[in-house]
């Protein structure tokens, strides 16, 4: 419910909330919003389900949100954090095309795609 909420509080920013499926069985969760304050969108969430991780939904989800964002258009760059620690998502991003920015908030790294 916290990434719902979240995308309440940034719909002046043109959240977009996304529940992600495996058929008709949800396994996750993900959100992006746009961030003017950088010109970029903000991949704010991505969340799998510990029991269906491993399985290729979160880089699926992730080209396809992806592929949302660079056919919206309106940012040529997407910013995302990741808790500093998690080399499993650092390697999902990385394959992804996201580098590390070389800097972080708090304990949460940020890293960045160009989308063009």
């Amino acid at each position: 419910m916290k990434l719902l909420a979240r995308a309440y509080a940034y719909r002046n920013s043109r959240s977009n909330a996304f529940v992600i499926y495996n058929d008709s069985n949800p396994v996750g969760m993900a959100l992006y919003y746009d961030c003017d304050e950088v010109n970029a969108y903000d991949f704010s969430q991505l969340f799998i389900d510990e029991r269906y991780q491993g399985n290729g939904f979160g880089i699926e989800s992730a080209n396809q949100i992806l592929e949302l964002m660079k056919n919206d258009g309106k940012y040529d760059k997407v910013i995302l954090c990741y808790i500093d620690g998690n080399e499993v998502a650092k390697n999902m991003y990385e394959k992804l095309g996201f580098h590390l920015t070389g800097e972080c908030d708090g304990n949460e790294i940020i890293m960045e795609k160009l989308l063009r």
